[in-house]
């Protein structure tokens, strides 16, 4: 199984490119994000990857870091949702941004991915919400925290302003608001919110 290709990226293309490594062409999906962080062809590059075997094929997917990896991985754990379909919400919605939307129920924001319903977006925010705390947002691109999708921005907010004026970091009011989000849900009251951020920052 191929897990990373470090080599010369000759092609770009709308959801793929090809990677040249010691003469052998390697054709590797990617989402949006990852494709435009791709250094300009032809040029060194290193992806990660995920590998799918099947009958009647091998297929790559790469990844510019190990967050985007997890996600994809996480998403396709979930019925309806393909290496495709995962692609494309991973375009629409970078890792941080998709945890939001998941942890505030923001099917708004889900279905923006092509391929994705109301109907799937439920069904990824139902089997998700619980587990997206444990999941990375971090990579290449640097920390980003899990930021609420504005389901409920004014209660968010006012928690993470709560906490950062105890004297704890945005970011870190940001993930612990999320995490209680994702765990209680988005209709959660603001002192119930701003308990157990603090409970979760005291660990």
């Amino acid at each position: 199984m191929i897990g990373k290709l470090t080599g010369l990226a000759e092609q770009i293309e709308d959801g793929r490119c090809l990677i040249d490594v010691n003469g052998v062409g390697y054709v590797v999906f990617l989402s949006s994000r990852s494709l435009a962080a791709l250094p300009a062809p032809p040029a060194r590059a290193s992806v990660l990857i995920e590998t799918q075997v099947r009958e009647d094929a091998i297929t790559l997917y790469g990844f510019i870091d190990g967050a985007e990896r997890d996600w994809f991985r996480l998403l396709t754990t979930v019925q309806g949702v393909g290496a495709k379909v995962a692609l494309a919400l991973l375009s629409a919605l970078p890792p941080d941004r998709l945890a939001g939307a998941i942890a505030s129920s923001d099917r708004a924001a889900i279905t923006r991915a092509p391929g994705v319903g109301p109907k799937l977006a439920a069904r990824l925010i139902a089997e998700l919400r619980e587990r997206i705390a444990a999941m990375p947002t971090s990579g290449a691109f640097g920390v980003v925290s899990i930021a609420p999708a504005p389901a409920a921005p004014s209660i968010a907010g006012d928690a993470i302003s709560a906490l950062t004026n105890l004297g704890y970091r945005r970011s870190e009011a940001e993930q612990a608001v999320a995490a209680t989000l994702a765990a209680l849900g988005a209709e959660t009251a603001l002192d119930a919110l701003i308990r157990d951020g603090l409970r979760r920052l005291a660990r």
